[in-house]
């Protein structure tokens, strides 16, 4: 093998080794942040919830997508099944929800149409249960930065041993097929 060959796939390797440590140890450190800021929050799920939260604290982004399913259903108890597309903006004086503002009730602090609180749940509930679905989603991409990052350093070692070794046992053959060559008696034409 020629020197120009042999240093171009050690290098090669070195770079895939040091792209897999890379991406491993940045997973890692990712799915840890992941875990802590869900942790900080003190997430902890009611009893009606799925068996991975119900009672429990929320610590990994699957929890924190359980959780997020259980809030929706939370949110759909207090709106009448309705969600926030599907309800009309203000209130009137009777309570009655509707879009047209000159028929909603003025509130007297502010002087504005009283806004439909149902319906300002969903603002809420839509915020929280993205921050719990990001959690759950940045879990599995740091998790597959290490699954990947493994998979490049075990690649990189494998070609390093290759681009060592292979010049070692091509030239052990070489050197047999040279030896039996050697050993052969030389035939008469």
């Amino acid at each position: 093998m020629k020197p120009v060959f042999k240093y171009a796939g050690i290098l090669a390797s070195l770079v895939l080794i040091a792209f897999g440590i890379g991406a491993t140890v940045m997973g890692i450190s990712g799915r840890s942040e992941v875990r802590s800021n869900i942790a900080r929050e003190q997430i902890v799920g009611t009893p009606d919830m799925a068996a991975s939260v119900a009672g429990k604290p929320v610590k990994t982004g699957a929890q924190a997508k359980a959780f997020a399913t259980g809030m929706r259903k939370h949110t759909l108890e207090a709106t009448g099944g309705q969600v926030y597309s599907q309800m009309p903006r203000y209130l009137t004086a009777a309570g009655k929800p509707t879009n047209d503002e000159h028929a909603a009730a003025i509130d007297q602090a502010t002087g504005k149409p009283v806004e439909n609180g149902a319906r300002n749940i969903w603002v809420t509930s839509t915020a929280l249960t993205t921050a719990l679905n990001t959690s759950f989603f940045a879990e599995n991409v740091a998790t597959f930065a290490i699954v990947m990052g493994l998979a490049l350093l075990l690649t990189g070692i494998g070609f390093l041993v290759l681009t060592l070794r292979l010049p070692v046992d091509v030239a052990a053959v070489a050197r047999a097929a040279a030896a039996r060559a050697g050993a052969q008696p030389a035939t008469q034409s």
